[in-house]
């Protein structure tokens, strides 16, 4: 099937922040390199226009095909580019790429606003993923308690620290405190006999910008935790190779996050992370998520991305399977169906079709 070209812009905390692992840097390499139009756009660099609607400053790329994703990214951040004023109803894709746990207490203002802006560019014909209206409830870890409990850990979420010391106690004395709104391992502390005498200094510095959630200690975390990469509600696979990392601590450090230093590996998901992905997959689908990362131990999901689900570039690095083509395949095949609909989809249907 002839591909057409599509214009694809990817909503990004900052092009001067971006750094080249990232997933958004590998998926943009690819598609100009297939000749489409990419356009790279900050958080704080929407408009909305009386006359135009919702447009934005926007970092271009000329289509060429890149050696790797640093040459790439250099290209974009390159002192001499300047931004371009585009407007977003001539664009096809909006993919929502930015991470909100960055901006807390520089730019607070900052994902709220472009998630309104994107629900405005969402009514016309532009796909915007993930779908924004439930991106808005879901870019809060409150949003991972509406999965079944059978797939997540017993949790509490609450800004008292008696409230802390009690799930503690009932689970132990053992478990998991972090920020509610956080991500990359950030702030995550890990209570047992040795750490419980600094109890109240770990929980006073967690609450202090917000809520504190508490999880059960999962020991099958251990031995780190299976990043899954979802598309359109289910595990992203080629061929016979899934999306599926194995991430775990080379330190002392417990956090297996690739940012805080772990190392990763390929694995094939076992029965039980299947069975995960089997069972989160409906609400996935209902609420619009098309690309979301699952990270999992043991039996249970620890968290879920909805924001900025990465660990693409390591996979294909550490497979030479493309993972990041597959996703480009999958974003020319929606515009198609928009374009042969004629609009008559909602964003929602769409973002998961």
């Amino acid at each position: 099937m002839t591909t057409e070209t599509i214009k694809l812009a990817f909503v990004v905390n900052d092009v001067a922040t971006e750094q080249d692992n990232y997933t958004t840097v590998r998926l943009a390499r690819k598609a100009v390199a297939r000749g489409h139009e990419v356009a790279l756009v900050g958080l704080g660099d929407f408009i909305y226009d009386w006359e135009d609607g919702i447009c934005a400053m926007a970092t271009l790329s000329k289509i060429e095909t890149f050696e790797d994703d640093t040459g790439y990214l250099a290209h974009l951040q390159a002192p001499e580019r300047e931004r371009t004023r585009i407007r977003l109803a001539d664009w096809d894709i909006l993919m929502l790429r930015s991470d909100p746990a960055e901006e807390l207490t520089t730019r607070s203002w900052a994902p709220s606003s472009s998630l309104l802006f994107a629900q405005l560019a969402s009514l016309g014909r532009t796909i915007v993923l993930n779908d924004p209206r439930h991106l808005t409830d879901a870019v809060n870890k409150t949003y991972f308690q509406g999965f079944p409990e059978s797939v997540r850990p017993q949790t509490t979420i609450t800004r008292e620290p008696e409230e802390v010391k009690r799930f503690l106690d009932a689970h132990g004395g053992k478990g998991v405190i972090k920020p509610l709104q956080g991500s990359g391992g950030q702030g995550v502390f890990i209570i047992d006999k040795k750490s419980r005498q600094n109890l109240n200094q770990i929980t006073e510095a967690v609450i202090r910008d917000g809520y504190a959630i508490v999880q059960e200690y999962l020991p099958a975390a251990k031995d780190g935790d299976l990043r899954m990469i979802t598309l359109n509600g289910h595990p992203l696979r080629v061929d016979d190779t899934y999306a599926c990392l194995h991430r775990f601590s080379q330190t002392e450090d417990h956090r297996s996050n690739v940012s805080a230093g772990g190392g990763v590996e390929m694995r094939a998901p076992d029965e039980a992370a299947l069975t995960i992905a089997e069972i989160v997959g409906p609400k996935l689908i209902d609420d619009g998520m098309y690309l979301t990362g699952l990270d999992i131990a043991g039996n249970k999901m620890m968290e879920l991305n909805v924001d900025t689900p990465g660990g693409i570039s390591f996979m294909e690095d550490l497979s030479g399977v493309d993972f990041s083509g597959a996703i480009i395949d999958d974003l020319e095949r929606k515009v198609r169906l928009q374009r042969q609909y004629g609009g008559s989809l909602t964003n929602r249907q769409l973002a998961v079709i």
